[in-house]
């Protein structure tokens, strides 16, 4: 085989393969639409669940994700920016650089069932948290704060060396170079390891299940100490609790194309913001 063929057939295959990914995406897309849209009206997502989670909306476990979801951010997006703000500004090179990286590594790929369990023991045992709202949002940012921290961490290093070294020539301390010169620079990337963590945190069940889910409830959370109900255990609820299987309820079907759009729509706002720095600070 010659030359140019081979370089036809690696591209064919590069191209095969780009394909699958889009159909896999337009597969889940569309299998939700067909089986949920019927579901979707104003009553469905601005009223409770009833009976057993098979009839009513889906209000309760969609403001609870939101709740959630906010909780994650607060903690988890700080944490891991400024994690990899030290790890590579900061903290010298050697054996212990070596030694973090292999951690943050090693931490993306634990089992979110392990998460869960150290979620139970220190924040609703130790440190008396509870069964709660607080206790589960904690939980699944230390769960993705290995994404955030791999991601920022390649975001800050590839920021040019010239751009510190501008900084700091004009008088500026490390830390001004950083938050003011480094970081904006570095945004895009760290906002793609965002959006990839709170999508993750998004869709995850078994952490909140030890942490303070709940089947059912009437009412949101009073306070970030009540327990809440979310989309992703809501799902597995009705799909157990239905005879028929998913095949014939559209709560199922409904609430899962609920938690797809509220996964589709952060990434499109944090996209939007991505857009914006990339088009603002280019080097």
């Amino acid at each position: 085989m010659s030359r140019r063929s081979r370089e036809k057939l690696y591209f064919a295959l590069f191209r095969g393969c780009g394909a699958l990914v889009v159909m896999a995406l337009v597969t889940i897309i569309a299998y939700m639409l067909i089986g949920g849209i019927g579901a979707i009206d104003l009553d469905f997502l601005t009223e409770p669940p009833r009976a057993s989670n098979t009839r009513g909306g889906i209000f309760t476990p969609l403001i609870g994700t939101l709740y959630l979801m906010g909780i994650v951010a607060a903690f988890a997006i700080p944490v891991g920016v400024l994690s990899a703000v030290y790890l590579v500004e900061y903290q010298k090179q050697g054996r212990m650089a070596s030694f973090w990286r292999i951690v943050v590594a090693n931490l993306a790929g634990v089992p979110s069932i392990v998460y869960g369990l150290l979620g139970l023991g220190l924040f609703v045992y130790f440190l008396g948290f509870g069964r709660s709202l607080l206790a589960s949002g904690l939980t699944l940012g230390v769960l993705v704060l290995p994404i955030i921290i791999a991601a920022a961490r390649e975001a800050i290093q590839a920021v040019p060396p010239s751009v510190r070294e501008a900084s700091l020539a004009l008088g500026a301390t490390k830390w001004q170079t950083v938050r003011h010169h480094v970081l904006p620079y570095a945004m895009p990337g760290i906002l793609t390891g965002v959006i990839l963590s709170l999508s993750r945190a998004a869709g995850e069940t078994a952490p909140i299940l030890l942490t303070g889910v709940a089947f059912y409830m009437s009412g949101t959370p009073g306070s970030v100490f009540s327990q809440f109900m979310a989309l992703p255990y809501h799902i597995y609820a009705v799909a157990t609790q239905t005879i028929s299987g998913m095949s014939g309820n559209l709560m199922v079907y409904g609430s899962a194309l609920a938690l797809l759009a509220l996964v589709i729509g952060m990434n499109i706002v944090a996209i939007v913001i991505r857009k914006r720095y990339r088009e603002k600070y280019r080097w």
